[in-house]
């Protein structure tokens, strides 16, 4: 089975932080987005994927990322789309990748605590033209919506609608025949402009092609939010294992499981896990977590942070109330004398906030 990965897309929900890094990038517990969806995919046994990515930086730094794909022992094929046409599209240009073998489409800002083998096997057994993940959500109007039978068939699908007939939300993965290639070639664009996949299953569905549905039962998230971000990563991080490879100082604290890479110092703080510390950052008089991964080559001085995630070369100085927060690549974060309250952050890369001490 091959891999779709669609990587593109402008991310404008992470904003400012996606101006500068593709949110496929942006790290949840230590590592971006896009490489536990890699590592989930060669968990269930696909060996070749097709990468859609922008046209220009975002798509050169997700090359850059990712590359030949070897360090996920995958085989990557970059698929350029010079716009944003809708998923269905990318089914599209992707078709003499995927030739006429079945596939996975993931959408690359997407985790799936727990895995896909499950879903991938009642694929494989139930042998229909395309299945859908979807899982229960609180307020279905704010997603897409699958409606099934009895049976796990799926009879319709609505697309944030107003009045929900089902609260199943048709999550970020996909498991198509290739019966999905008439399917995209038969839908319009929408209203919006772009060829919905939601369309292209309608379309097989209107025509009598079985479509079913797995119940996914693990955790799920769109990583498109501050939220969601802080979510996934707290989600993540407690099932992290405690490693130090760096220097830990006798005058510091560590508790719970965290981990400090090679070449990072701890120097009298206090660290409560879960926490991941990056590759030659320096921890200073300061309190770090729980729910805290810090990028390498961080520098934290009379620093307090919790629950959030801080970039590569990000810096905190003389701040103590930080939490909920994402700090970007080189975003640095200090104290100003005049009053003390808790602060919330989305700083962009290369930013600097001054903020109350």
């Amino acid at each position: 089975m091959k891999a779709l990965v669609l990587a593109g897309g402008a991310g404008t929900r992470l904003r400012p932080l996606s101006h500068s890094t593709p949110k496929q990038l942006v790290p949840v517990a230590g590592r971006p987005v896009l490489f536990h969806a890699l590592d989930e995919l060669r968990a269930i046994g696909v060996r070749e994927a097709g990468v859609i990515i922008s046209e220009g930086r975002p798509g050169e730094q997700i090359r850059a990322a990712a590359g030949d794909g070897s360090r996920f022992g995958l085989d990557i094929t970059y698929l350029p789309q010079d716009a944003p046409r809708g998923l269905a599209h990318c089914v599209i240009i992707a078709r003499e990748f995927l030739a006429d073998d079945d596939f996975v489409m993931y959408l690359g800002d997407n985790i799936f605590a727990g895995g896909l083998g499950e879903p991938l096997a009642a694929f494989r057994s139930g042998a229909p033209a395309a299945q859908l993940v979807v899982t229960k959500v609180a307020d279905p109007s704010a997603y897409g919506i699958a409606e099934l039978d009895a049976e796990g068939r799926v009879t319709a699908l609505q697309e944030k609608p107003a009045v929900p007939r089902s609260d199943l939300a048709v999550t970020g993965a996909y498991f198509f025949t290739p019966r999905i290639h008439e399917a995209v070639r038969g839908i319009l664009p929408s209203a919006r402009g772009e060829l919905e996949i939601t369309d292209a299953i309608q379309w097989l569905v209107t025509r009598g092609h079985p479509v079913r549905a797995d119940r996914f039962s693990g955790y799920w998230a769109d990583t498109g939010t501050l939220a969601d971000v802080l979510t996934c990563n707290k989600v993540l991080l407690d099932d992290l294992a405690g490693a130090v490879r760096g220097v830990v100082d006798r005058a510091s604290e560590l508790t719970g499981q965290v981990v400090v890479e090679q070449g990072a110092e701890v120097i009298g703080s206090v660290i409560d896990g879960p926490v991941i510390i990056g590759a030659g950052s320096v921890i200073e008089d300061s309190r770090v977590g729980p729910f805290t991964s810090i990028g390498s080559g961080c520098r934290l001085r009379g620093a307090g942070v919790e629950n959030s995630i801080l970039l590569d070369q990000a810096s905190v100085h003389g701040v103590r109330t930080i939490q909920g927060s994402i700090i970007g690549k080189a975003g640095d974060v200090r104290r100003q004398e005049d009053g003390s309250t808790m602060h919330r952050l989305l700083v962009g890369d290369d930013s600097r906030i001054d903020v109350p001490a």
